[in-house]
């Protein structure tokens, strides 16, 4: 690969897609933050010294910074560390009118959790769109996969097999093929075939199966042992309210993934090996781009997700770790001390720090740096 096509791939667009989510949740916090009052007095894209930047008629410094690996909405009045909130009498009326420490705890609160619920929403949005206009995508009746000792093996089927009718009924889809199949075990079934665009017949008979549903009945179905072909499918594309309902679901499923595969590092099912921090970002980005924009705006939805859960985390530094301070606030009918917030940020920062290295080391094993360095000297 060219310098230029390595740049434009694994530097340029990821720098687009980091850019924009953190955009995107910055954006929940500073919206929220105007409708409750509160004067923001910069929103930054990256850390580091300005690189560009413009000031609006509100008085909010939008810039981006030298870093562009992160960003910040910086409020008056949200450090109650610093001088300007550690008396009242040192701020004017209108100073207290928008610090945002003055403001009630459900619009702290509020102005929190926007970032993490945007970065949801935008995920469900991009989720539903990606239904409406490309569509999602729906396996032919193809078969990929003979699983032995089945009815569809002792029948004679093989892979590529595309089944176009049963019986007298014609099929286009696999899902028409299991409704069928599950309907009817036990019975002896004609499947009407295509097999290297030749017509044959074969006559298969579904295995029982039992399962309980969701309410402990017990039910016997139909079990042929066969798995739709991933290579053949045809994009189905949705209405407005379905497209919105796919995205809400590929949203929430793809979050309960995500806490499942924590919870199974918490009990050492599994290993943090596949935890990857912006090498491995880069990388994939790369390669979904690559693929095609659709890839790439399906990557950004995923990677939306992943941002809001995170800093839903209990955390200080993150989001969720003030929204526990909040929490403490509200069970105790005041907030935590200065000093107990400040120990808590400085172990929040160290927390995140090691994260950083650790997420960045598996990124340096996994792309193979450290043997592609080794290979340049030996």
């Amino acid at each position: 690969m060219g310098l230029l096509n390595f740049t434009w791939y694994y530097i340029i667009v990821f720098l687009f897609v980091l850019t924009v989510l953190i955009y995107v949740h910055e954006w929940g916090h500073y919206w929220v933050a105007r409708r409750n009052g509160v004067r923001v007095e910069v929103f930054s894209i990256g850390f580091g010294p300005e690189v560009f930047g413009w000031t609006n008629e509100m008085g909010t410094r939008w810039k981006i910074g030298l870093i562009p690996l992160g960003g910040y909405v910086k409020m008056f009045g949200e450090d109650p560390t610093t001088e300007e909130n550690s008396s009242h009498d040192r701020l004017t009326d209108e100073e207290l009118k928008v610090s945002f420490n003055q403001k009630s705890l459900a619009q702290r609160s509020s102005i929190v959790a926007a970032g993490p619920i945007v970065n949801f929403v935008f995920a469900i949005l991009i989720f539903a769109a990606l239904a409406m206009f490309e569509g999602t995508p729906k396996p032919l009746a193809v078969l990929g996969e003979i699983i032995p000792n089945t009815a569809a093996s002792e029948a004679g089927f093989k892979n590529e097999d595309r089944i176009i009718a049963i019986n007298d009924k014609e099929i286009m889809f696999f899902s028409e093929l299991r409704e069928i199949v599950i309907a009817n075990p036990g019975k002896e079934l004609q499947f009407h075939i295509l097999r290297d665009e030749h017509p044959i017949t074969l006559t298969g008979v579904p295995k029982f199966s039992e399962y309980h549903d969701n309410t402990g009945i017990k039910k016997t179905i139909g079990v042929l042992g066969v798995r739709p072909s991933p290579k053949h499918f045809l994009y189905e594309r949705h209405n407005p309210f379905m497209a919105l309902w796919i995205g809400l679901n590929q949203t929430t499923t793809l979050t309960l993934n995500i806490l499942s595969y924590i919870g199974d590092m918490i009990t050492g099912n599994k290993t943090a090996d596949d935890l990857g921090g912006p090498l491995r970002i880069a990388q994939i980005s790369g390669e979904m781009a690559k693929g095609g924009l659709t890839k790439l705006i399906f990557l950004m939805a995923m990677l939306s997700v992943n941002l809001g859960l995170i800093n839903l985390f209990p955390i200080p530094m993150l989001d969720g770790g003030h929204l526990a301070f909040y929490a403490v606030e509200a069970i105790r009918g005041k907030p935590l001390s200065t000093q107990a917030q400040e120990y808590s940020f400085r172990l929040g920062l160290i927390l995140v720090l090691v994260l950083v290295i650790f997420v960045t080391w598996n990124d340096l094993v996994h792309l193979r740096v450290f043997d592609i360095i080794k290979d340049l000297f030996t």
